[in-house]
Formats: C-alpha cells, sequence, structure tokens
C-alpha cells in the first residue's frame, strides 16, 4: 500500500458551535456539488456527536444544487447496537438529514447492526463493512471519499479509534471492531487511519474549551497512537472547523 499524502491543514474558527455547524454545512454543500460536476456522484462519509448532527440539520435547511440521486453515504464508526436505537449514528443522521431529502436508501450504507441478518459480533460488522467499501471502490479497497466528517473528543480520539488502543494503531485494515471502547457502548465498529487518509478531504468539526488542548497537539503533530485526530488527514485538504474556545491553545498568529 502507498503512504498517504497529507494535505496542508487548514483551520477556520467561527464563533460558536452552532455557527461551526452552518460554516461546515455550507462548505459540504459546496464540495457535494464540486464532486457531482467534476465526478458525476459525491462519496460522503458522516460523524455523529452533536456538532455533526447540527451541520447535518443545517444541510437539511440549505441543500444548494445537491442531487441526492448521486450521492452515496457511509458512516465513519458506530455503536453496535440493534437496528433502530436511538443510540445509533445512523438513526441520529436519519432523523437530521437523510429521512428528509429524496436520497435512494441503497446509497445509505450503513454499518450491519447487532442482530442485522446474524450478524452477532462488531468484528463481523466491521468484516461485512469492508466488504461493501471494496465493492464501491475503484481498486478494492475503499473509495475515494470526497469528504470524511469528523468530530473529535476531548482525548483527542476520532470515529472510534481512542489513543492506545488496537483500533489506533491498525496498520491495513480499513474497517475494525471495537469490544472495549473506554467510552460506552464498549461495542463499535470504526474505520480506521488507513480509510480517513484516503479521503480527498478531511473535515474536523470540534468545539468546547475541553478540546482545546487535543486541537493543538493534533495540529502541531503529535503521535496518533497518544492523540488520534493527529492521524486525521485528506490528500487534498484538511480543515479545522473550530470555536474560539477549542482553538484556544493553539498558537496566535
Amino acid at each position: 500500500m502507498s503512504e498517504p499524502v497529507s494535505a496542508p491543514t487548514e483551520v477556520l474558527t467561527f464563533a460558536d458551535p452552532d455557527a461551526v455547524a452552518r460554516a461546515a454545512a455550507e462548505a459540504f454543500v459546496d464540495a457535494v456539488v464540486a464532486a457531482q460536476r467534476e465526478r458525476l456522484q459525491a462519496h460522503v462519509v458522516l460523524t455523529g456527536g452533536g456538532t455533526g448532527i447540527a451541520m447535518l440539520e443545517h444541510v437539511g435547511r440549505d441543500q444548494g444544487g445537491i442531487d441526492w440521486s448521486a450521492v452515496n453515504v457511509y458512516f465513519g464508526d458506530e455503536r453496535f447496537l440493534p437496528a433502530g436505537d436511538p443510540d445509533r449514528n445512523e438513526v441520529q443522521a436519519r432523523a437530521a438529514l437523510l429521512d428528509h431529502v429524496p436520497i435512494d436508501d441503497a446509497r445509505i450504507h450503513t454499518m450491519p447492526a447487532l442482530g442485522e441478518d446474524g450478524c452477532a459480533t462488531p468484528a463481523e460488522s466491521a468484516e461485512r463493512y469492508a466488504q461493501l467499501l471494496a465493492s464501491q471502490s475503484a481498486d478494492g479497497s475503499v473509495p475515494a471519499f470526497d469528504v470524511h466528517l469528523l468530530g473529535m473528543g476531548g482525548e483527542g480520539h476520532i470515529n472510534s479509534l481512542f489513543p492506545h488502543t488496537d483500533a489506533v494503531r491498525e496498520p491495513d485494515r480499513f474497517v475494525v471492531g471495537v469490544a472495549d471502547s473506554p467510552k460506552p457502548p464498549p461495542a463499535r465498529v470504526t474505520l480506521t487511519l488507513p480509510a480517513v487518509q484516503r479521503a480527498r478531504q478531511v473535515w474536523l468539526l470540534v468545539a468546547g474549551e475541553n478540546k482545546a488542548d487535543a486541537v493543538a497537539a493534533a495540529i502541531a503533530g503529535a503521535n496518533p497512537e497518544e492523540i488520534p485526530a493527529a492521524g486525521a488527514f485528506g490528500r487534498e485538504r484538511t480543515v479545522w472547523f473550530v470555536d474560539p474556545a477549542a482553538a484556544a491553545a493553539l498558537p496566535k498568529s
């Protein structure tokens, strides 16, 4: 596997968490429209969390020129819970946006839920999702995601990649199951850093002063095993959408 090419990092600061979500939504619409203009279809990875779901709600209010018949939706991680559980990112994304736009359900590529088609473990779900991603890609790996959206926890985790875990250290596989997440629920499925780094653009949506130290460490180039967000970068763009509290520990320019 070739080494990923990292794009320069951009940091965009907005007045408050809602302004972060609103700005990311406007940029998302523009990016999807541009991808469809250049490549006919768009492949996007959604994230959960308060800011990520708020962003989806803003997209729903102003969809611009998105052709939803040519959008393919994926998820960066998922809680391994039964289908329909309100804590699943898929359920929240549907409520915020996907149930309100004319997208074919076959283009919403969800991570298999607990019990879905006999799926009993996060590892089984991960294996099936890896097969789905391979079927959607040009080279049997993962699609070249146009935008991979990410939130970040206070300790620097992204997707369900937590510091000092096997998942964040995974060098080859694009999807793994997590049985012992330090943040409940413990059972999860997640894209790995190799999958994130295949994206054309990686955007991190982060708000709150409890995340300021991790933001600064990640942007400064910390070890991804210690600050997983430091390993999140796109091939063409890496963009941090932050509020002033999350940006508080960054060097003043």
